[in-house]
């Protein structure tokens, strides 16, 4: 099938992350894992490589074996780059083109299709440059899965929660379909 990397990043949702990886993975494609500083936060790397039965990737400095950076063989070699949860700190990032973690560095280096689906505070989701982000994102051709309204973690209720993984799924299907891996 196909070979996905899912980035997690430091939302209250990573959690979540956990499941795809497994659903993922079950449906026999080939997950690796990148989770940031922030992930590591609200999920485990041993969670994540047992669920995907892959290595977590945690620090771009961490590539000991080969000549190639692993960074960039995994950016080349990937059939997807799923980023579920995205912070409003990461779409800022990579709007901005930087480069500054091994998620952040594939999501440059990458030629795959890139789906995101956001989680965060309401008031985050809707400010003025987190929207300009998420546009500027779009124009590069990135897909989103919007995230859903329902009771968000920091009590407030609004536009913000990751979306239902069934539909982050679907939306993979259909990008999988569109670009059938190999």
């Amino acid at each position: 099938m196909a070979r996905i990397i899912l980035g997690v990043t430091g939302s209250i949702a990573a959690y979540r992350a956990a499941d795809l990886a497994s659903q993922l993975t079950k449906a026999g494609h080939q997950v690796t894992c990148i989770l940031t500083r922030g992930g590591k936060e609200f999920i485990t790397p041993l969670t994540l490589q047992t669920l995907s039965r892959h290595p977590v990737i945690e620090d771009l400095f961490d590539e000991k074996d080969g000549w190639q950076p692993g960074h960039i063989q995994l950016a080349d070699n990937a059939d997807l780059l799923l980023i579920a949860p995205a912070s409003a700190n990461l779409l800022a990032t990579l709007a901005g083109g930087f480069a500054s973690d091994a998620l952040s560095a594939i999501a440059l280096a990458t030629r795959a299709p890139i789906l995101i689906a956001p989680a965060m505070n309401g008031k985050m989701w809707s400010h003025p440059a987190t929207l300009r982000n998420v546009e500027t994102l779009k124009s590069w051709g990135t897909r989103f899965v919007e995230p859903a309204e329902g009771l968000l973690a920091c009590g407030y209720e609004g536009v913000g929660r990751l979306a239902e993984t069934t539909d982050i799924l679907s939306a993979v299907d259909a990008i999988l379909q569109e670009s059938p891996p190999g």
